[in-house]
């Protein structure tokens, strides 16, 4: 049996909680998820603006503080830090095991960046048609800033098979970083399915860190105990594929079937189908079972052979926006807001800019629901404290929108009365990188593994 500990769930999450799952208890790897579709965006912003960057910086600081304990432990940590620039992420690594005078074994995992090959592809046959939409890829191919495919758990396990003590990826499937681990303990092979859908499922389970230890959980949530040190999760996996979600004994939050089962329908889409880089997970064949306090068994999960494509990721470039806020206070905060929010519109037209959005929020209001439902009735309304209206827009021409942010903070004291709050001051104006997914023939996607 083999413990894999998640410490992060998304970069930004809880710079502490490796440490804590080091350190309060025994594991055999330590995973760390740093990469959403949004994360990618940001690091080709400051690729962008260094090469030498690309990567999550933090991963880089959290090594520095652990190595000692890491070696000491036989901890071996799987991360797909490595973001738009594994190799580089592993030079700092490197950099840091030098100044701690630790010989550490570190392997970097690529193939997955094709913004090289686009063309060259696209030459092939290969439209990269967005997901969502169906556009081709020729709509927007002069804008494009980065391609990453999806890689699986495979190329990990070879990493692990020739001794890399830390593992850096690029971009990979999620659920990869634990699956990885249990291929290389287990020896599973490329067409075991119910194997490899199992550890989807578990990879899955506690790819969002505490999420499925009682943070952000519907299920009672006044009752989940001590969240302010909540216990992040861990996977024991034997080789027969069989299952536990637990945590850190004497850390707070909890294990339920509840949970797990919430966590398991995050980003699920066909939960008969859900496809990953190594095999196709029916999770309608998941049994969950309450196996003790704070532990949950995963059992009877079937798969089935993986498709012929990977998934990719594919930022862009897609204009500029600028979002600024005010804060109205109670009588008719809502009507002020409103009113507010006109007044800006109208001096848009005014000066002649011209967005491909523009949008107005009302916090406190009904901007979470978004709907017309979810309004107060105007008796309510006229109760409110204090509304915050949010307003921003995005375009193609930088210019528009700088001259855009010069109208938010004149309304303090041309436009409606009891402006009590001008959140950050004047608006900056930001270059907006978009999000593209599509997919590639894994024949023409080739994963590298330097140790």
């Amino acid at each position: 049996m083999i413990r894999i500990a998640n410490g992060q769930g998304f970069w930004g999450d809880s710079i502490d909680a490796p440490l804590e799952q080091v350190r309060r208890g025994p594991i055999d790897y330590l995973t760390l998820d740093y990469l959403a579709e949004v994360t990618m965006s940001i690091l080709e912003k400051q690729r962008s603006r260094d090469p030498r960057a690309g990567y999550a910086r933090d991963f880089v600081d959290l090594i520095d503080r652990l190595l000692p304990e890491l070696a000491e432990n036989n901890i071996r940590v799987v991360a797909n830090a490595g973001g738009l620039n594994p190799e580089g992420c592993r030079a700092a690594i490197l950099a840091s095991a030098g100044r701690h005078g630790l010989n550490v074994k570190v392997a970097a995992i690529t193939g997955d960046d094709i913004s090289g090959r686009l063309d060259e592809l696209g030459a092939k046959g290969v439209e990269f048609r967005n997901l969502d939409t169906g556009e081709a890829l020729a709509t927007i191919r002069p804008r494009v800033r980065s391609a990453n495919a999806y890689l699986g758990a495979f190329p990990i396990a070879a990493a692990l098979d020739a001794g890399a003590q830390i593992v850096v990826t690029g971009r990979c499937a999620d659920a990869a970083l634990a699956l990885g681990p249990m291929i290389h303990e287990f020896g599973w092979r490329p067409d075991n399915w119910d194997r490899l859908a199992a550890g989807v499922v578990g990879g899955h389970a506690i790819e969002c860190g505490a999420q499925v230890t009682g943070g952000n959980c519907q299920d009672d949530w006044e009752t989940i105990p001590n969240l302010s040190d909540i216990g992040y999760p861990i996977l024991e996996v034997d080789a027969d594929a069989s299952m536990v979600v637990t945590k850190h004994a004497g850390t707070g939050g909890r294990v339920t079937v509840a949970g797990v089962t919430e966590q398991l329908l995050y980003e699920l889409g066909d939960p008969r189908a859900y496809l990953t880089p190594d095999c196709v997970a029916d999770f309608t064949t998941v049994q969950l079972a309450q196996d003790g306090p704070d532990r949950v068994r995963i059992s009877g999960v079937r798969g089935a052979p993986a498709t012929a494509y990977y998934k990719v990721s594919i930022s862009y470039s897609a204009g500029f926006k600028a979002l600024g806020q005010l804060a109205y206070t109670w009588p008719g905060a809502y009507r002020k807001a409103q009113a507010g929010a006109c007044i800006l519109r109208e001096r848009i037209d005014r000066l002649g800019l011209r967005f491909d959005a523009v949008r107005a929020e009302y916090l406190g209001v009904s901007a979470c629901h978004g709907i017309p439902a979810a309004e107060p009735s105007p008796e309510l309304a006229d109760q409110l404290p204090e509304v915050v209206l949010r307003f921003g827009v995005r375009g193609p021409d930088r210019a528009a929108v700088e001259r855009f942010t010069k109208e938010i903070a004149p309304l303090v004291l041309n436009g409606p009365p009891s402006v009590t709050g001008l959140g950050g001051g004047r608006p900056k104006v930001e270059e907006v990188v978009a999000y593209w997914p599509a997919l590639a023939p894994k024949s023409d996607v080739r994963a590298e593994v330097t140790l």
